[in-house]
């Protein structure tokens, strides 16, 4: 099986903050079928941040009992074939938030682009939060400029394609979010995914629901059609549904 959760953004635990997320990481390792599964961190959104991964290592390891690794890309500078075999080894690949078009023209010069595609064919887990769910999708709303400007516009950055949409994360959380979104998609085909903090949308094959771990945080389908602008909430519903219903306006 074919596996992704795409969070909206959320804490688990950076210094100061309390973990938000805890109920979606716990399905996150649900999906591998194993208790103490190994999670690989791939930083490349925070330039390979030690005290990021200190986190994943507190939250991910010690609270929810997998084996933690870390992909550094920047810092380490790897061979193909070392992060071919971390990334192949793992159970899940856990990416996390930060400058998303700096990632993916990383992972693009690298190869990572084209082995976590192999990852995902061979069923583990891609999972992540803000630029760590933008990547899974063909394109995302991203912030990236803002790392340089802080005044800087939104701008729309091409993930891996395993989602056929755009996906706008932090969309309850972030006020220049919604605004942003609605003119981005008057210029985009298809539709957009829009995810508030603490919710996900958890993809198998290809079949989806949505998950959160706050009530009231949820998940919007948006799109144009005949020049009006529509954005739905997902229901939250146990049962999975399919994908392709979900993907057309």
């Amino acid at each position: 099986m074919k596996k992704i959760i795409a969070i909206g953004g959320g804490e688990i635990g950076s210094s100061g903050h309390p973990v938000e997320t805890t109920q979606i990481d716990k399905e996150i390792i649900n999906l591998t079928g194993k208790k103490n599964p190994r999670l690989l961190f791939i930083p490349t959104a925070s330039t390979d941040s030690e005290l990021y991964f200190e986190t994943v290592k507190k939250h991910f390891g010690k609270k929810l009992g997998c084996k933690i690794d870390v992909l550094y890309l920047i810092n380490k500078n790897p061979s193909k074939k070392n992060f071919e075999e971390k990334i192949f080894r793992t159970d899940i690949i856990y990416v996390g938030g930060g400058n998303t078009l700096k990632m993916m023209k990383i992972w693009r010069a690298t190869g990572v682009d084209k082995i976590l595609k192999q990852a995902y064919e061979r069923g583990i887990v891609l999972s992540g939060l803000s630029a760590g769910s933008i990547c899974w999708f063909k394109w995302g709303l991203s912030d990236s400029r803002k790392f340089i400007n802080p005044n800087a516009d939104l701008i729309k950055v091409s993930g891996l394609g395993l989602i056929n949409a755009l996906h706008c994360p932090h969309y309850d959380f972030e006020k220049d979010r919604k605004p942003s979104l609605k003119k981005m998609m008057k210029k985009t085909s298809g539709i957009s995914i829009a995810i508030d903090n603490c919710c996900a949308i958890e993809i198998i094959d290809d079949n989806y629901r949505i998950i959160s771990s706050k009530a009231s945080a949820n998940t919007y389908k948006i799109y144009w059609k005949s020049n009006k602008y529509y954005e739905k909430v997902i229901k939250k519903e146990k049962e999975l549904k399919a994908l392709k219903d979900l993907l057309k306006k």
